[in-house]
C-alpha cells in the first residue's frame, strides 16, 4: 500500500511540474518571431510560413511572424516586448542587446554541412562592368543594405576602413538600398554601380538565391570583394521570457531539420542551401560585433 501511495504521489508530483512548465501558455497565447529584411517582405514571408506552421504544432500555440522595412523595425519590436523571438544578424542582435540592455538571449546558430557557423560580406559588381577590384571603385557608388546589417554594412565598411579605403571619402556615394536584395538588384540594373551583400559559400547566399527565384539573370553578379568568415547570427529570445516558453522554441528550432525536413529547407534558403542544423550559442560569441559597433559609434563622435 505505501508503495503504491508512494507512486501514486510521485506521478501527481510529475504532473503538476509538467503543468507547472506550461504555465506560460496562460499568458503566452499568441508567440511572435521576426525576420530581418534581407529579401522582399513576400518573399520572406512565403519561406517561413511552413516554419510556422510547424511551430504550432510543435509549441501547442499560435504562431505569428513579424516584418519589418528594415532591420531596426524588429530590433525594436523586441526590446519593447512586441515581439518574443528573432532570427537576428550578428550585427542586428548586438543592437538589440545593446537596446534592450542586455535583455536579449542568443539560443541557437545555423550550421553548414561543412561544419562552419559563418558567412561572407561581399562586393558584388556586374559580371561586365570595368570593376574587377576595390580599387576600380573609387568614385563611385557603392550601396549597403541597412545601417544594422552585419554583412551589408558593419562588417564591410569596418573592413574596407582598416584596409585604406575609407568609405565616406573613397566612394563617390554610399547610399543605404534598404535590403540585400534591393541592392543586388541595383547594381544589376545599372542603379548602383556595386552592392553589400552576403554568401554563405559558393553556391549559397543573396546572389545564388536570386538567380534561383530569376530575379537576375546567371553568371550576371559577381563579387570582387569578400570579409573574413562572420560569425552567423542568432535566433533570439528576449530574456525576460518564462523559461518554459524559451526552451519549447529553442528545442522545436533545433529539431526542425528532421522533424519537418520541407520547412526547414524553404527557411534556409530552397533548393540551394547548404544547411544542415542548428547549434547552440552564447552572448559570448558575439561581444565582437558590440566591440564593432562602439568603434563605429566613436568614428561618428570624432
Amino acid at each position: 500500500m505505501r508503495i503504491i501511495a508512494a507512486a501514486t504521489m510521485l506521478a501527481l508530483g510529475l504532473g503538476a511540474t509538467a503543468a507547472h512548465a506550461e504555465d506560460w501558455k496562460k499568458d503566452y497565447k499568441v508567440v511572435n518571431f521576426g525576420i530581418l529584411s534581407g529579401e522582399n517582405e513576400s518573399d520572406r514571408i512565403a519561406r517561413y510560413t511552413p516554419f510556422k506552421e510547424y511551430l504550432k504544432k510543435t509549441v501547442g500555440v499560435d504562431v505569428e511572424i513579424f516584418t519589418a522595412g528594415n532591420y531596426d523595425g524588429v530590433i525594436q519590436a523586441l526590446a519593447a516586448n512586441q515581439i518574443e523571438f528573432a532570427f537576428l544578424g550578428s550585427s542586428a542582435y548586438a543592437a538589440a542587446y545593446t537596446e534592450s540592455e542586455g535583455g536579449m538571449v542568443p539560443l541557437l546558430t545555423q550550421q553548414q554541412e561543412d561544419g562552419s557557423t559563418g558567412y561572407f560580406s561581399v562586393i558584388v559588381v556586374r559580371c561586365d562592368s570595368p570593376y574587377k577590384k576595390v580599387e576600380d571603385l573609387k568614385g563611385k557608388t557603392l550601396a549597403f543594405a541597412d545601417p544594422d546589417s552585419t554583412s551589408g554594412y558593419n562588417v564591410p565598411y569596418f573592413n574596407l576602413d582598416k584596409q585604406g579605403f575609407k568609405p565616406t571619402e573613397f566612394f563617390g556615394a554610399i547610399p543605404f538600398s534598404g535590403s540585400h536584395e534591393a541592392g543586388v538588384a541595383g547594381v544589376a540594373n545599372g542603379q548602383f554601380d556595386a552592392a553589400a551583400t552576403y554568401i554563405n559559400n559558393e553556391v549559397n547566399g543573396i546572389p545564388q538565391r536570386m538567380e534561383a527565384k530569376g530575379m537576375i539573370k546567371k553568371g550576371e553578379i559577381c563579387w570582387i570583394w569578400q570579409s573574413p568568415e562572420i560569425t552567423s547570427g542568432p535566433f533570439t529570445a528576449r530574456a525576460n521570457l518564462p523559461e518554459g516558453l524559451i526552451t519549447a522554441m529553442k528545442t522545436a528550432v533545433m529539431n526542425v531539420p528532421t522533424a519537418d525536413p520541407v520547412a526547414f529547407k524553404e527557411m534556409s534558403g530552397a533548393e540551394k542551401s547548404t544547411a544542415k542544423g542548428y547549434v547552440e550559442v552564447n552572448h559570448e560569441r558575439y561581444q565582437w560585433i558590440i566591440d564593432m559597433r562602439d568603434w563605429f559609434k566613436k568614428q561618428r563622435r570624432g
